[in-house]
């Protein structure tokens, strides 16, 4: 399958999308994979920043599959994408409840992933041409 084709199968989107979720399932877990001590910052909140943009990519993959499946409007893809990820950030704070080192049920960090699927579903918007 040569490159423009791939990139315009809305099946191809979806298994990246479902790798991305995957990933988040292992990050999720804690110190087995990101030990406490490792990869701190010295910025305040730093950990929603990466809830931000790790959702606003996951908001371009799931956009890019829905896009090229159904072509909805764009009303209806944003708040689709929007909602359906918010429904996965409640799933990974839920789920990091259960791991030691992990802080789950954080409302914050559920904001954070809510509002980047949300600017990363509107920024797709203006560049959904490069999938043609």
């Amino acid at each position: 399958m040569t490159p423009k084709r791939l990139r315009q199968s809305p099946k191809f989107w979806i298994g990246c999308f479902t790798l991305w979720f995957v990933v988040l399932n292992l990050l999720s877990h804690g110190n087995k994979f990101h030990p406490p001590g490792t990869f701190t910052f010295d910025i305040p909140h730093f950990d929603k920043i990466v809830h931000f943009g790790f959702f606003f990519g996951g908001s371009g993959l799931l956009s890019a599959s829905l896009f090229l499946a159904k072509r909805p409007s764009w009303l209806r893809l944003i708040l689709t994408v929007t909602f359906s990820l918010s429904l996965v950030g409640i799933w990974d704070e839920f789920h990091q409840s259960f791991f030691e080192n992990r802080t789950g049920n954080d409302p914050a960090d559920w904001l954070a992933d809510t509002l980047g699927a949300f600017c990363g579903s509107i920024i797709f918007r203006r560049y959904h041409k490069c999938l043609s």
